[in-house]
């Protein structure tokens, strides 16, 4: 454990005030969302400048004191949560939540890593502009999480994941030094990309304090939709036909198996079935427009659905009538994680393969995963446009201890899961990260060229290892 000898030369830097120390106060902090991870920490550091986020770290690379960038705490992956041993010390970035500047005329935002993401979305909204980025935990996610973590969402398809979106990024490394990339330079030939190794690195190289983000003009009008198929390969038959009917409209194209479909309708109140027919899979398809001309995007959109019906593709649809409903369409869909959650102990995947592999793979390896462990279930849903799902396994029905039931079947449902998407051509994250986690699997599966490379530019980025212990990099014993 950390001694008070050393809280106090924190104190001294930031004030006693931004030094939490109450049991308490960091009790909250110190577990992951999902509530898998458990650690430990003496205190939150909660520095509100990039000056006194490179103050805390020099001091800490002084002392050898390891630091656990924090922002929502959001991670999926146990990426944010310290050490059980109580060895780190938590930094936390949220109260650097400003937004320093927001030209609609350049399109940037300059964010401060502890904004909020459905903040930066009003901002950007006030101004004429929007940030595409989004996802469900927007209203406590903040920028350097997103960042870190190459957060992607439901508008990959059409605007890429942040590394498309963040176009300069201000970083405090290791050793305390400050790295000043926050110019958006369309052209910079000046060596290794730092913004881009920082992107992704789960604060394993450093810690973002503020990022230049791209925005795009506000959207005039939109239709979403709400589509029954039979099948995923159905889904990704539709998904061509949308993109050649309307091109790059296409801004969200998310596939939900209907037993996800029916936990939200069981466990969120006020949510309904978008159409009357129930079938086996479902699609959510929105198509935007930047201004007015006809004809408008719900014209649009209900023929191409029309053309989907006629040739067998869709079974069902509906286009919603109002903004409210619209909303209600893409409840369901951000409430598919705090659904899933809800019915019982379940192991969850965040894969990505390629698209043209996706459909069999949404199928053939839920089918498999049931077979080789009975009594449970198996089901996808999210960004078939960019090949990436999150898959779940959940335990058998009447499971009580689901600690128990992970520990006991995990490990080789893990190994089941992510061998599959290896044969598949994938990758066992596709946007939340690897945390502490992947760790281990990523170590099992990544070829030593990979591994190589991840270890030695740790290294020389953080030769003492102060930044986010134990995430990312794989152990030597696992890999």
């Amino acid at each position: 454990m950390i001694g008070q000898d050393i809280i106090a030369r924190f104190d001294v830097l930031l004030g006693p005030k931004w030094v939490v120390t109450d049991p308490g106060d960091i009790a909250p902090w110190v577990s992951d969302w999902r509530g898998r991870y458990h650690g430990a920490a003496a205190a939150i550091l909660q520095p509100e400048s990039t000056e006194q986020v490179a103050a805390a770290v020099a001091l800490a690379a002084k002392l050898g004191i390891p630091l656990v960038p924090q922002g929502g705490n959001t991670s999926m992956v146990g990426g944010a949560t310290p050490p059980a041993d109580g060895s780190a010390l938590i930094l936390s970035l949220r109260r650097m939540n400003r937004i320093r500047n927001l030209s609609p005329e350049d399109n940037l935002a300059l964010c401060e890593a502890g904004v909020i993401l459905s903040n930066l979305h009003d901002a950007a909204a006030e101004a004429g502009r929007r940030f595409p980025l989004s996802l469900g935990a927007k209203g406590s996610a903040t920028i350097g999480g997103l960042i870190s973590t190459n957060a992607g969402g439901t508008q990959v398809l059409r605007h890429g994941t942040m590394r498309a979106l963040v176009e300069g990024i201000e970083a405090v490394l290791p050793d305390g030094s400050i790295f000043h990339g926050l110019d958006a330079l369309r052209k910079d030939n000046r060596g290794y990309d730092i913004k881009q190794l920082l992107i992704g690195a789960e604060g394993t190289l450093g810690i973002v304090t503020a990022a230049s983000l791209r925005l795009v003009p506000a959207i005039a009008a939109r239709a979403v939709g709400w589509v029954g198929v039979a099948s995923p390969a159905d889904a990704l038959t539709l998904l061509r036909l949308a993109e050649a009917r309307l091109g790059d409209s296409v801004e969200g194209f998310e596939i939900i198996a209907d037993d996800g479909l029916g936990h939200v309708l069981s466990h969120i109140p006020g949510t309904r079935c978008p159409i009357e027919t129930r079938t086996p899979w479902h699609v959510l398809i929105e198509i935007d427009h930047g201004d007015l001309n006809e004809p408008g995007p719900a014209e649009r959109l209900e023929a191409t659905l029309a053309d989907a019906l006629e040739k067998g593709i869709a079974i069902d649809a509906a286009i919603a009538a109002n903004e409210a409903q619209a909303e209600a369409f893409w409840r369901i869909r951000e409430s598919l994680s705090e659904s899933e959650k809800a019915q019982g102990p379940a192991l969850q995947y965040d894969i990505s393969v390629p698209v043209a592999r996706m459909p069999a793979f949404m199928v053939d390896a839920a089918a498999a995963a049931e077979r080789s462990f009975p009594g449970t279930t198996a089901s996808s849903f999210g960004h078939l446009g960019d090949g990436n799902v999150h898959f779940h396994v959940r335990a058998p029905k009447g499971t009580s201890d689901g600690p128990a039931w992970i520990a006991a079947e995990g490990q080789a449902i893990n190994a089941f899961v992510h061998d599959a998407v290896v044969a598949a051509g994938g990758s066992i994250s596709a946007e939340h990260g690897i945390g502490q986690m992947k760790r281990a699997e990523l170590g099992r599966l990544a070829s030593p060229a990979r591994l190589h490379a991840l270890r030695a530019i740790k290294a020389a980025f953080d030769p003492q290892g102060i930044m986010n212990p134990d995430k990312l990099i794989p152990r030597p014993e696992e890999g």
